[in-house]
């Protein structure tokens, strides 16, 4: 995970000022970096039950899609509005910064399914949060939230009420 870190860069006062952005660009393109990042995004799932992988638009794409084809299952797209063609349901949420939606199409999931959802960071724990209960109103198991990064002092994981947090790397 060395490798992994130091592939991190801090960009200060983005998307506004007082925020530093945890970027991950560096790590998706050193191929060995990225690699070391989804085995062990993976590691603590090779042997649980799973039907599907979720991420979140744009970056728990990347890490998601990654996820899941390495786990065998299947990828769902958590996206901005507007983006998806078929039946949505819809979730805003609260960023630290603002306010967002995510949609995902209503037949994504059906009743009783596992879904491990995966995204790069985990700060306050809003996405993340509108990410579980999107799923779980239609029916959704969530097995667990997998990140890449933790940012522990904005108290995401308290946030989930419970649910299980796995994160490689926290600051």
């Amino acid at each position: 995970m060395d490798r992994v870190r130091a592939h991190i860069r801090d960009i200060m006062d983005f998307p506004i000022p007082g925020i530093v952005f945890k970027d991950i660009t560096p790590v998706i393109k050193d191929p060995e970096a990225l690699k070391t990042a989804i085995d062990e995004l993976c590691r603590p799932f090779e042997n649980v039950t799973l039907s599907a992988v979720a991420g979140m638009e744009a970056r728990g794409f990347i890490f998601g899609s990654l996820v899941a084809y390495q786990l065998g299952v299947g990828f769902i797209p958590l996206r901005k509005p507007g983006k998806l063609p078929y039946d949505v349901k819809s979730k805003s949420y609260d960023l630290e910064y603002g306010s967002a939606t995510l949609e995902v199409h209503t037949d994504a999931v059906e009743p009783g399914q596992k879904i491990l959802i995966i995204d790069d960071l985990l700060a306050t724990g809003g996405t993340a949060l509108a990410s579980c209960e999107l799923l779980e109103e239609l029916g959704a198991e969530i097995v667990s939230c997998a990140f890449m990064i933790e940012l522990k002092e904005l108290g995401g994981r308290q946030k989930l009420g419970g649910r299980p947090v796995h994160a490689l790397l926290s600051y």
